[in-house]
């Protein structure tokens, strides 16, 4: 399911950003590890529905979420420690995952109901986690200008 590739991508960003943040900013890294927590769950739970309907859930992630993730590096080695980058950068991979669940709601006629239901309540629950991000961002360049 290309959804459960961008919850690997978005998780694993989320880590990363994390450990980047200096520890006084505690609230954003709080934000990251409950987000990579909740996309690990996600995962989970697409994964737990796609082997119980007897298929076997991706491993590995995409290209794009590959060059994403290196994207990533290259900008935190020159951003250093910048939030509103971080969160900038998150706010971009929440896009990314918005995206890959709408691609999969657009082809829900192919699943079970219980399927397509699950994946409508992931994309709603990861669109307040997109809102809380831009949220944090609009907050830290107000208070950083």
């Amino acid at each position: 399911m290309t959804s459960s590739r961008s919850i690997t991508i978005g998780s694993k960003v989320m880590k990363k950003q994390q450990r980047t943040l200096k520890k006084s900013d505690v609230m954003l890294k709080t934000l990251f590890y409950q987000i990579a927590e909740e996309s690990q769950e996600y995962k989970k739970e697409l994964a737990d529905r796609v082997v119980a309907l007897g298929g076997e859930p991706a491993t590995s992630s995409t290209t794009p979420g590959k060059i994403y993730r290196g994207w990533m590096d290259v900008k935190a080695t020159f951003s250093g420690d910048d939030a509103r980058a971080m969160l900038e950068a998150c706010e971009y991979g929440e896009d990314a995952a918005q995206k890959a669940y709408k691609q999969a709601l657009d082809r829900s006629e192919e699943y079970p109901a219980s399927v397509r239901h699950l994946i409508e309540d992931q994309k709603n629950m990861l669109k307040m986690s997109h809102d809380l991000i831009r949220s944090r961002r609009d907050e830290y360049k107000e208070v950083h200008h």
